[in-house]
């Protein structure tokens, strides 16, 4: 007789929204979306890279920059290094060259898991030299977003990465290079204030949250507003997204715009 312990653990994961068990190679093959209620869940960078480029043609670029503490703040650089063992990330950005559907792009995709996927001096670094790269060398931008703004442990730092990272893709824009920039859950801060918004086409992926004060700011400041508007679906609606999909129409909607683009 077989008992609990038997049982891989892996077999069945929890939606963290409906709180129903989904099989996990039912869940893994619909994309980590919720068979019952449709909730997309969260992706590493490694997930998202596999469901987007073509297979085997994704190359690192901007791996090997050192961790940074400019503000020798306690405890910051033990967080960092926990944050690289966790998510096998030197930072809360992969970027690098890739195919999608045969096209070229630089890819840039942001990880949660690493420290919030806030963006400091290396996340900053790491995307200007990606867009960059790809006005030296006439490849589209496309970036996944998923942050929880600056990174409070670089203070201005950080918030100096907003102008930088903006600099950068209005040189995309000079060269006459599209940008796209597709929104996942969460996105805000200093990152929604940046390149996030700055695509000439910006998608957002469904049920994402998606603002510039995050909800913990906005309840510390008591700031009346309705949890709708911060919401991928209400930001369609009011035309600050281009594009709303379902994870499992992105891959071939980006593909068709980088044919149109071509």
């Amino acid at each position: 007789m077989s008992t609990s312990e038997d049982i891989p653990q892996d077999l069945w994961e929890e939606c963290s929204s409906c709180h129903q068990l989904v099989y996990a190679k039912e869940l893994a093959s619909g994309l980590w979306v919720c068979t019952k209620c449709g909730y997309h869940m969260r992706l590493s960078v490694w997930q998202r890279l596999d469901i987007t480029a073509d297979p085997g043609t994704f190359e690192e670029t901007d791996g090997d920059l050192p961790l940074v503490d400019p503000l020798d703040f306690p405890d910051y650089m033990p967080k960092l290094e926990q944050a690289r063992r966790k998510t096998n990330m030197d930072e809360a950005v992969l970027t690098g060259t890739a195919k999608i559907r045969g096209h070229r792009v630089g890819l840039g995709i942001m990880d949660l898991g690493f420290i919030g996927g806030s963006m400091g001096w290396v996340v900053g670094e790491k995307i200007a030299r990606l867009m960059e790269r790809c006005v030296a060398e006439r490849m589209p931008v496309v970036m996944f977003c998923a942050s929880g703004g600056a990174r409070m442990q670089e203070s201005l730092v950080s918030l100096m990465q907003m102008p930088k990272t903006s600099g950068a893709a209005g040189r995309v824009a000079r060269a006459g290079l599209p940008y796209i920039s597709v929104l996942t859950d969460p996105t805000y801060g200093g990152v929604t204030a940046s390149y996030a918004f700055l695509g000439d086409i910006i998608i957002a992926e469904r049920g994402a949250a998606i603002g510039f004060a995050g909800p913990r700011v906005i309840q510390i400041t008591k700031v009346d507003i309705r949890p709708e508007v911060q919401t991928a679906e209400f930001q369609y609606q009011h035309g600050m997204i281009d594009l709303l999909l379902a994870r499992g129409q992105l891959r071939e909607t980006l593909a068709d715009l980088l044919d149109w683009f071509a």
